[in-house]
């Protein structure tokens, strides 16, 4: 969509292990608004519009649309799932589908940096303030990741793994309630939740890695996607689409591609997730 631009980035390095990606949303000048449609990842984000104060939101169970004004410059952060825990000093359920002021969590510091990031000059400087902000939140914390716990359960969750939710907790050495209980407290949703919305993910990676070399996500057909993606069939990748989008995979994939295929750079979060993907499929090859 001409008139709006979209760039991810990873994050400073010794950020990896708590954030995922950065980014750096723009709406010209005398463009139309533009309507930002979020989907379920199981992360939360930490958000601002240059000019306004900054802003936590919290893992959505459900699609969300937010109007960006011309003239807008908005940056963020993503954090990995069960990071941000760990960073704000509270569970992550309490954020579920919400937004909260930085401030109400980090107090002055959150004000500060949203002074900072007015007189930021680039997208980019505000990116780093943001940084700041969470570097020095995880050094009063001391942490420099999830717990390792969730770290795993969140890796064997992730696309392209096979594993049943309750295999996972019995490999953790943890019950599947408790299991449940770790995962709303770290993440803000249940591990079978977070599972749908990582598939969801992974497909949504195979769609902008096709937008970026310019072929059609959709090429081979939608129930071959499916099946790539990790769904039983095109039945299950519509009724997933559909609960996490609020529209069905044609519609989905015709407004990403209007959306994403002017120049969007999401590779910063498709990149990571694809290589999990051949990082599996070897080990299945070699077993």
């Amino acid at each position: 969509m001409v008139g709006q631009t979209y760039r991810e980035r990873p994050p400073r390095r010794r950020l990896a292990g708590l954030l995922t990606t950065t980014w750096v949303q723009r709406v010209a000048p005398g463009s139309p608004a533009y309507v930002q449609r979020d989907i379920p990842s199981g992360a939360v984000e930490l958000v601002c519009r240059v000019g306004a104060a900054p802003q936590l939101s919290g893992p959505l169970t459900g699609p969300r649309a937010d109007v960006i004004p011309p003239g807008s410059t908005v940056v963020g952060l993503r954090f990995r799932p069960g990071a941000a825990a760990a960073v704000l000093g509270l569970p992550a359920s309490e954020l579920t589908d919400l937004r909260v002021g930085a401030a109400d969590v980090w107090g002055t510091a959150a004000a500060a940096a949203g002074e900072r990031l007015a007189a930021a000059t680039t997208g980019e400087a505000a990116v780093e303030v943001l940084e700041e902000l969470v570097t020095a939140a995880a050094a009063r914390a001391g942490v420099t990741g999830p717990d390792p716990l969730i770290a795993e359960a969140v890796r064997r969750l992730m696309p392209w793994h096979a594993a049943e939710v309750r295999d996972v907790g019995t490999t953790l050495h943890v019950s599947e309630r408790a299991l449940r209980r770790h995962c709303l407290a770290a993440i803000g949703v249940g591990p079978k939740t977070l599972q749908r919305m990582l598939r969801f993910q992974g497909f949504l990676a195979r769609t902008q890695s096709a937008l970026a070399d310019g072929r059609d996500p959709a090429g081979g057909g939608l129930a071959r996607l499916a099946a790539d993606a990790g769904y039983a069939d095109q039945a299950h990748l519509t009724r997933e689409c559909v609960r996490l989008t609020g529209a069905t995979p044609r519609t989905f994939l015709r407004d990403t591609q209007e959306a994403c295929g002017c120049g969007h750079d999401h590779a910063a979060s498709y990149t990571p997730l694809l290589a999990g993907r051949f990082v599996q499929e070897r080990r299945v090859r070699r077993a």
